[in-house]
């Protein structure tokens, strides 16, 4: 893990003009391109294969390590599923969304999403753009993870914050 932030490794493209970003999306990514993107992700959250998943992501230009396991309705990006990646033997748990994007209202950020080795995220949680989760970390259930996580470490909540470290500990106690 590196010492920058999330938002150093961001890529932001200006989308001056009478709109916010969102409307400007045929200009980002070509709507066929995001077409394809849709019918694939659908068949990756309804399938009930890893195997069949994990393919079908790499054939997006996802690095899918092996023994990756994507639960029932995880949602990888629609728009750049190329900008993830997962180690291996990690869980992407039921409902979890992995973002590569933001529309903004005057730019459109993007940056990949990096999850460690036996990482594991929870059911629900939200990861941002330019994240990386750390071997051996957990997300809570329904957390929105917008900074890093360290390897080993468990964080939860809105936004997720570190409750124990990578022995168990508090990161509160100091000790």
């Amino acid at each position: 893990m590196s010492d920058d932030t999330r938002h150093d490794r961001l890529s932001r493209q200006s989308t001056p003009g009478p709109r916010n970003s969102l409307m400007h999306w045929p200009e980002t990514r070509h709507p066929l391109r995001i077409v394809v993107n849709f019918v694939i992700v659908w068949l990756v959250r309804y399938s009930p294969s890893l195997r069949a998943k994990n393919w079908l992501l790499r054939r997006l230009g996802s690095d899918v390590g092996t023994g990756v396991a994507w639960a029932l309705t995880a949602t990888p990006d629609v728009f750049w599923p190329e900008l993830i990646t997962v180690r291996e033997d990690a869980i992407v748990g039921y409902d979890a969304t992995i973002l590569c994007h933001e529309y903004l209202q005057d730019e459109v950020r993007t940056g990949e999403v990096v999850v460690g080795e036996r990482a594991m995220i929870g059911a629900g949680a939200v990861v941002l753009p330019g994240v990386e989760i750390g071997a051996d970390a957990q997300v809570a259930a329904n957390s929105l993870v917008d900074a890093d996580v360290p390897p080993g470490a468990t964080v939860a909540g809105v936004p997720a914050e570190v409750v124990s470290g990578p022995d168990g500990s508090d990161p509160d106690s100091g000790a």
